[in-house]
């Protein structure tokens, strides 16, 4: 008989094919990547410990100037019921934006000047930018209302009382709120979804958008063009509206008859286009303009709209405005002048 032999044993199968496969190409090495927890501000730390420590002391005067400048205008303000309109209603508003937008950015930079290379966790970082972009854009939209204010009050001066009405400027002073609030929701979710590794570095005095970009490992072309368009329209579409409120403002006051008249209009409107030629120059410089290696450069302009600019609001509508000195100086027990 022949002898019955198992039906695997017939296939002549090899012991080897049931080895477990190796792969044919070796394995490419990963890439050495070591997650971000927190940053480091280069800050000022390029400059001695001589010149940082007068940066702190001019800093620091400056940043008690502007929240007591504010805090003043604010006061006078809302004691005062001859001031209790739009104008002044949108200036108490942004004065009060300009100190909380301070706040965000001058304690820790002041304490950078101190101790260089200082360390921030991204939950911080985070928070920083949040506000810094929620007060800037507030303030960039609020100054577009005040113009919208100063055109109605020459151009149509008639119907001022009516168009802008408390109603109104509470709509207006929400919108910009709103608008703040929700720009920087998308700018701080679009910058921080980017995944940081091995540089943490920030070449800035603050959580800023362009420098965080720049320790991306990953690329943010997508985040760059969010960024630019967004921009635009917080800095361009504001301009733009300006710009037309101010050439139907000038045409107005130069049919004025009188030159009394015209000369009041105009010094009306020179404090907020002061304020505005300083903010939207300043930010436009730094947020519109192409990729630039000069990081100092960026430091020193970004120094003139968080800390020179929130100043400069108080003390140019008090010092520029009637009104508002006559407030003071009855404050100070002086006779205002005539």
């Amino acid at each position: 008989m022949r002898s019955l032999e198992s039906p695997i044993s017939s296939l002549d199968v090899q012991p080897s094919c049931f080895i477990s496969f190796r792969p044919r190409f070796p394995l490419m090495p990963r890439p050495n990547f070591t997650a971000v927890t927190d940053f480091t501000f280069e800050g000022f730390s390029i400059f001695g410990w001589q010149h940082r420590l007068i940066l702190f002391v001019v800093f620091l005067v400056l940043y008690l100037l502007t929240l007591a400048s504010n805090a003043i205008i604010l006061m006078v303000i809302h004691l005062n019921r001859q001031l209790h309109t739009p104008m002044y209603f949108f200036l108490s508003i942004l004065s009060m934006s300009e100190t909380c937008y301070t706040v965000a950015i001058i304690p820790r930079m002041l304490s950078s000047l101190l101790s260089p290379q200082q360390a921030i966790s991204i939950p911080d970082c985070a928070t920083q930018l949040f506000f810094y972009l929620t007060f800037g854009i507030n303030n960039c939209f609020l100054l577009m209302v005040m113009g919208y204010d100063r055109y109605v009050a020459i151009c149509n001066p008639l119907r001022y009382s009516v168009i802008m009405g408390k109603r109104t400027c509470i709509q207006l002073a929400s919108g910009s709120w709103s608008l703040g609030l929700s720009t920087a929701i998308i700018q701080v979710s679009s910058v921080f979804s980017l995944p940081f590794c091995n540089a943490n570095v920030i070449s800035h005095f603050f959580c800023d958008i362009r420098p965080l970009m720049k320790l991306a490992c990953a690329d943010t072309t997508i985040k760059e063009f969010i960024t630019l368009f967004i921009s635009l329209c917080v800095l361009v579409l504001p301009m733009v509206l300006i710009f037309i409120s101010y050439v139907l403002i000038v045409s107005t006051i130069l049919k004025m008859a009188s030159a009394e008249g015209r000369k009041k209009a105009f010094a009306t409107c020179a404090s907020h286009l002061t304020v505005v030629i300083v903010h939207y120059g300043c930010t436009s410089f730094i947020y519109l303009k192409p990729k630039s290696q000069n990081s100092l450069q960026d430091r020193l302009i970004s120094m003139t709209y968080t800390v020179i600019t929130p100043l400069l609001n108080p003390v140019v509508y008090s010092l520029r405005n009637k009104e508002v000195k006559d407030v003071l100086l009855r404050a100070l027990g002086k006779k205002p002048f005539s």
